[in-house]
């Protein structure tokens, strides 16, 4: 198995960073994202993989596209948009779904899901992956035909965004992961990988309208992947995971999006025990992620958190006096 990794209760939160209103400015000058600090080369040095923007977002494309609107005042604004693209997975010769995603990665995403979705196991033989960039379809190929039929015959579809979970096998599969009991993280390694997330040029800090999720290990922060559903970001690091043969056993999963049931129950399926979300959480997801043993951290912002299940695994090293107020 080859080492990828380089050497080295608050009150609810409802803000939507999409939806709030930008500060006053001058007619016809588009919004843009307040940018943090930027994330130094030696610091994003720790990613094996991350968003394909360089530190200024200007890299963009192939994955945005310049638009023109008005703004409050009545004045042309120019802005980045995400492009969307409708995605068709085939297994073999079965048709199993058409996505929409940003179209990067399709190939570690069409492997993720079908690994998420139970359609193939981590032992199953993929001889090839075709993806034809004019058609939009990508086919992966087995060396023996897997049972799919039955898989989507199982399929109820949830909350998520961009795409559902069929349950059916999934929650067998679920019963059946044991997480490692012995990873731990310190508190004091929270706030920094949040910080270098939160820096790390991206398409959200470029356009918005779009979620991530990173894959750590520590405080250093790993696969960082981006797409319109939350879904299809965590499909694309299973995929790269899988494809490298990395371990997430004793990893943490960061994520943009809500923690709901479907992102408890893919977390565990892929065997990483301590899930952290800027966002906050649905009572199923809360119940599975203690079902399960799975570390489970939300409204994860700064040096402030909520802890709501598996606190075995977090050392509670920080001062009081770094919370702030």
């Amino acid at each position: 198995m080859p080492d990828l990794i380089p050497a080295m209760a608050p009150k609810p939160d409802t803000t939507d960073t999409d939806s709030q209103p930008a500060p006053d400015r001058e007619p016809g000058v588009a919004r843009r994202r307040a940018a943090p600090s930027k994330a130094s080369a030696e610091e994003l040095a720790s990613y094996v993989l991350r968003p394909a923007v360089d530190d200024q977002g200007n890299d963009l494309a192939a994955l945005t596209e310049l638009d023109q609107g008005l703004d409050e005042h009545g004045q042309p604004q120019s802005l980045a948009v995400i492009k969307e693209r409708a995605l068709t997975l085939y297994l073999n010769d079965q048709e199993i779904v058409t996505m929409m995603t940003i179209g990067d990665h399709p190939k570690d995403l069409a492997r993720g899901y079908l690994l998420n979705q139970n359609m193939l196991g981590a032992d199953d033989d993929i001889t090839d992956i075709d993806y034809d960039d004019d058609l939009q379809v990508v086919v992966v190929r087995t060396r023996h035909q897997v049972n799919y039929l039955e898989k989507l015959k199982k399929k109820t579809l949830t909350s998520g965004c961009a795409q559902g979970t069929a349950f059916g096998d999934m929650m067998e599969r679920f019963d059946q992961v044991r997480l490692d009991p012995g990873v731990r993280l310190r508190t004091s390694e929270l706030a920094p990988l949040l910080s270098l997330i939160n820096r790390t040029p991206s398409l959200y800090l470029a356009a918005g309208a779009i979620h991530g999720c990173v894959l750590a290990a520590g405080a250093r922060p790993l696969v960082y992947m981006e797409d319109v559903g939350r879904h299809n970001a965590v499909d694309k690091i299973a995929g790269f995971a899988h494809r490298q043969g990395l371990s997430l056993r004793d990893k943490v999963f960061f994520t943009t999006g809500r923690l709901t049931s479907e992102m408890v129950i893919k977390t565990v399926q892929m065997e990483i025990p301590i899930l952290v979300s800027r966002s906050g959480f649905t009572q199923w997801g809360v119940e599975l992620a203690r079902q399960a043993g799975l570390t489970l951290i939300g409204r994860a912002k700064g040096r402030r958190f909520t802890l709501m299940a598996g606190e075995e695994r977090l050392i509670f090293d920080s001062q009081a006096s770094d919370l702030g107020d």
